[in-house]
């Protein structure tokens, strides 16, 4: 594909979608260790499930108006009626199942958060502080027991697959695909799966 500006990118970036373009090139696979951004991705991944994550991305300022800027606390507090509310909400993905998920896993994120000092902290001792480096793939080993604990803490719409694009999604793996520009730029202190 020839892009505009003369870079190649991974074959998923829509070229005719600037917020998409921006989101490659500067948002997805950039270590994130802020709990406020991690539990905002996590939000949207949950979302993500049997969709394609162009819609979820489109409609991210509409999700950040209805979760109340991803507030962790607010979200947590939602009972029945705030939940009816983003049910009748247009700008978002109105599924009643993956509204109740995110309320859930906000409230199972706090515990996490209470466990470990941090959500981050927890995240990444998966990897111990390390970025993974792999392509090509849509779930791993690692994607697989942070999944497993994430369900047995309680979370839903956490399968292996959506927990590996969150990872994918906050850097914990790196995976720029070939021939993409940021192909060679990893994340601090690279490591591939089989060293794990």
């Amino acid at each position: 594909m020839d892009w505009p500006d003369g870079k190649t990118r991974c074959p998923w970036a829509n070229p005719n979608n600037p917020r998409y373009l921006q989101y490659h090139d500067k948002e997805w696979g950039v270590p994130v260790h802020d709990d406020q951004k991690l539990f905002e991705m996590l939000i949207l991944e949950n979302f993500q499930a049997g969709l394609s994550w162009e819609c979820v991305l489109n409609k991210w300022e509409a999700f950040s108006r209805a979760f109340d800027g991803f507030d962790l606390e607010k979200v947590c507090s939602y009972g029945p009626e705030e939940q009816a509310r983003l049910k009748s909400d247009p700008g978002i993905i109105r599924n009643g199942r993956k509204i109740a998920a995110a309320v859930q896993n906000a409230r199972v994120f706090r515990e996490i958060q209470r466990e470990w000092g941090s959500f981050d902290r927890y995240l990444w001792h998966w990897t111990e502080g390390q970025v993974v480096c792999e392509q090509g793939k849509a779930s791993s080993p690692l994607s697989d027991r942070v999944s497993r604990d994430l369900k047995k803490r309680g979370m839903t719409f956490v399968g292996t697959v959506i927990i590996y694009a969150y990872l994918q999604a906050v850097g914990v793996v790196w995976s720029h695909e070939e021939g993409c520009f940021l192909e060679s730029r990893p994340g601090p202190g690279p490591l591939s799966e089989a060293a794990l």
